[in-house]
């Protein structure tokens, strides 16, 4: 289900047409270092990492669809935040990869 998810986030970044093709290609790396971290949290943690990449779906699509709701987004990429609070010691690059994430979203400037 995981891979799944990313592969739909992967489609959704890929076919829109809100994003420069260079940051769409900085966005698809991020989201590649995101799905690395997640698997790997899903071998120990299904619950929270199902959460996490469910978290970024939501916020990538807030923000690449046609017209973005700013508030949606806001509250999708808090959640994708908060999801990954409890893994800062466990889980470093995880929370990095997340945070990489967020910071992208929220600064993409469509």
């Amino acid at each position: 289900m995981i891979t799944d998810t990313i592969q739909k986030i992967e489609e959704n970044i890929k076919k829109t047409r809100n994003i420069d093709p260079k940051k769409k290609t900085e966005l698809l790396g991020l989201i590649s270092n995101l799905k690395k971290e997640v698997v790997d949290l899903s071998a120990v943690d299904m619950d929270n990492a199902e959460s996490i990449v469910n978290f970024a779906k939501v916020s990538t699509h807030e923000t690449v669809r046609e017209n973005p709701d700013d508030k949606l987004k806001s509250l999708s990429l808090e959640g994708l935040n908060l999801s990954v609070k409890k893994f800062e010691v466990s889980h470093p690059a995880l929370v990095a990869a997340v945070n990489s994430v967020c910071n992208f979203l929220a600064n993409i400037g469509i």
